[in-house]
């Protein structure tokens, strides 16, 4: 690749992390407009439909392959990560909700251990147990305050989303699946099955607001449909590794971004539980390069 590709590349990749972190306040303010799975349906099915459109411009053929394992894994990482971390922030601050979904890949490497049989180097032990202390500290069960229930909710987003990773894993190493058509057919099934959700759960009605509205097509262009689309994309063009290493700085953003504009300010345990998190991921992050 040459440097100009190369800066082209890092650049689409630094915009993706700006949308996907700042995105995080976005969700936590249209929750005052709309109940949390009313606002992810509205999100995620008209975002799975502009990738159908996407798959229909390149003439990709629109029958899925393994269907029950494409329902599996939009169960999990549409329906489970985006519903319980959308749930989660009812209660929870956009930036301490991000980090703790963004556990993703300390899950992913316990998950792998046993179900794909993945040895756990010495060091990616030590990485676990930072990010491990971490996570204690970040939710204090020892306080057992209002927002416990929102910390578990999103260590639950950050467990199904590394479930979704691994059964991804399991499944392309079996079946040759494009990428386009696993991510829309995902999308999809997750989508109807929080639409069913959020029409059989009694809410309270969204008030369509021209605020609600911006946030809302905000997620569903940009944030999902155009962010997975990108993501797709700057995967054939940079190193899984490189790409890992970038999507860290998404919860990076926005928790930057839940201080600026929610005056979000963790505590002293909390923010170093925080750090610990973000160090233990780093340390998987270059055990695992070194692996390769």
């Amino acid at each position: 690749m040459s440097r100009h590709a190369d800066a082209k590349v890092l650049l689409a990749f630094s915009l993706l992390c700006l949308v996907w972190g700042y995105n995080w306040v976005v969700m936590k303010q249209a929750l005052q407009y709309a109940a949390p799975f009313d606002f992810v349906a509205w999100r995620t099915l008209p975002a799975a439909l502009l990738l159908f459109a996407v798959m229909l411009a390149r003439r990709r053929p629109l029958v899925p392959t393994a269907p029950l394992a494409l329902f599996v894994l939009g169960t999990l990482q549409t329906a489970g990560f985006l519903g319980l971390a959308t749930w989660a922030l009812l209660e929870g601050g956009a930036g301490k909700t991000a980090v703790l979904a963004y556990t993703m890949p300390f899950w992913t490497l316990m998950l792998a251990w046993p179900l794909l049989g993945e040895r756990l180097a010495p060091a990616q032990w030590l990485a676990a147990a930072i990010a491990l202390s971490g996570l204690v500290l970040v939710v204090e069960p020892w306080r057992l305050s209002g927002t416990l229930a929102s910390d578990l909710l999103a260590i639950g987003a950050g467990i199904s989303w590394a479930a979704s990773a691994v059964l991804a894993k399991w499944l392309r190493a079996r079946r040759s699946i494009d990428l386009l058509s696993l991510t829309a057919w995902q999308m999809l099934f997750g989508a109807i099955i929080l639409t069913l959700i959020a029409v059989l759960v009694p809410s309270r009605p969204t008030q369509w607001t021209s605020e609600f509205v911006a946030m809302l097509l905000y997620n569903i262009v940009p944030a999902t449909a155009g962010a997975w689309l990108a993501w797709l994309h700057l995967l054939h063009r940079m190193s899984a590794g490189t790409a890992s290493l970038s999507v860290l700085l998404v919860p990076v953003v926005g928790l930057l971004a839940s201080r600026m504009q929610l005056d979000e300010r963790p505590g002293t345990v909390e923010l170093s539980g925080m750090i610990l998190i973000g160090s233990g991921l780093l340390l998987l992050y270059r055990t695992g390069r070194r692996a390769v």
